[in-house]
């Protein structure tokens, strides 16, 4: 799937993955998102507004925009886990995994027996691969669970123990959650801050990259921290963001008018 190395090896180089997250169902920005050169591109399936149909096309326009496809998959279930590896993605963030067991079966989601029971049928997939697909899948599908509740954290270094996973991915909103704070992120509450160097020192022993959904202006403090899988944008918050500022900029030439109505 090109010449470009995958995100394990990636990882394994020592360096850092910086993403961008789309929710809107469209190949053209997919592409688009991916030609700016991001690390990785992640479709959400969980929270945004996209369903299997859309996943193809928008991994063809991530790949044709020269960048790594992933996916977060609606819930860890090994059927639509495997749909979405099918499908061609490079990996899988997988929400909501709080235990031993729930990271143990995120990883047989995706690895073929005898490493785990991914059923075998990657049509869409396998296109894109020289050689064997059952080949190309152990050495560049990553795994990613979500550490997201305060439950995860507790069992953090048993779930970073599941041999396996490549990296874990924090959710901010429902770590705060749990933690009886707003969604999102809370960087002036100690007990967030906690939760987050606690994450990071754990993945540091267990030699697994840790993973944070995040935003540009805090993505240097999030590297800082030792992060190296973060999140930098998303696809509505930059369109809304960027139609704001152009608003903002030509208020005062049409004042509190509106515009004349034009055909184009």
């Amino acid at each position: 799937m090109g010449d470009r190395p995958g995100l394990r090896q990636l990882w394994a180089d020592g360096g850092s993955a910086l993403g961008v997250w789309l929710s809107v169902p469209s190949p053209v920005t997919a592409e688009a998102a991916a030609r700016t050169g991001f690390d990785y591109v992640c479709i959400d399936t969980q929270h945004g507004a996209i369903d299997d149909s859309d996943t193809v096309p928008m991994i063809q326009a991530i790949l044709l925009g020269g960048s790594r496809p992933i996916v977060r998959v609606p819930w860890n279930e090994p059927g639509v886990i495997g749909k979405a590896l099918d499908a061609g993605a490079h990996g899988v963030i997988v929400p909501m995994v709080n235990s031993v067991a729930e990271a143990e079966a995120a990883v047989r989601a995706c690895r073929y027996a005898p490493a785990g029971a991914r059923s075998y049928g990657p049509a869409v997939a396998a296109q894109r691969v020289d050689g064997a697909y059952v080949d190309w899948a152990p050495d560049n599908v990553t795994v990613i669970p979500m550490i997201e509740t305060t439950q995860a954290v507790a069992q953090l270094d048993d779930i970073l123990a599941v041999d396996g996973i490549d990296a874990i991915y924090v959710g901010p909103a429902d770590l705060s959650l749990t933690l009886g704070l707003p969604p999102g992120n809370n960087d002036d509450a100690p007990a967030f801050v906690e939760a987050l160097t606690t994450i990071v020192a754990g993945c540091t022993r267990a030699g697994v990259v840790p993973g944070i959904h995040s935003s540009a202006a805090l993505t240097p403090s999030r590297a800082e921290m030792g992060f190296r899988m973060i999140t930098v944008s998303t696809d509505l918050i930059a369109m809304t963001a960027a139609l704001r500022a152009d608003l903002a900029t030509v208020s005062d030439v049409i004042g509190d008018e509106p515009p004349p109505n034009a055909p184009y």
